[in-house]
């Protein structure tokens, strides 16, 4: 079993595209911005949405449940986070008993991202 500091998803992504919202939306409260870490432990933000991930990993994929707040109204939710062969990540997003989304992600390599 791979070590999940070297899981291929690890790391900082930033969220490019959604078939729901447009850019403007995705970076209403700053950068849109999925944060996967080695410890089942995560982030995402966009729009006026703030969430925490609780990850479980697959060799190419992690799945996640979610809890945060959007427009300070608590939400949660679930979701899926796939390694594609260009090297971003496609975001299967859902909120419980609401909308689903699919976002698309490119790794953050810059360590001076806002």
């Amino acid at each position: 079993m791979m070590a999940l500091g070297k899981h291929p998803l690890v790391g900082q992504w930033r969220i490019v595209e959604a078939d729901l919202w447009d850019r403007g939306y995705l970076d209403l409260c700053g950068p849109a911005t999925i944060t996967i870490g080695a410890d089942n432990r995560g982030e995402i933000a966009f729009g006026a949405m703030q969430a925490t991930l609780d990850l479980s990993y697959s060799p190419s994929m992690v799945f996640f449940s979610w809890t945060g707040f959007d427009e300070m109204d608590e939400v949660t939710g679930d979701g899926s986070a796939e390694l594609l062969d260009d090297g971003s990540i496609e975001i299967a997003f859902a909120y419980h008993n609401g909308d689903e989304a699919i976002l698309k992600a490119s790794r953050i390599t810059s360590s001076t991202a806002c």
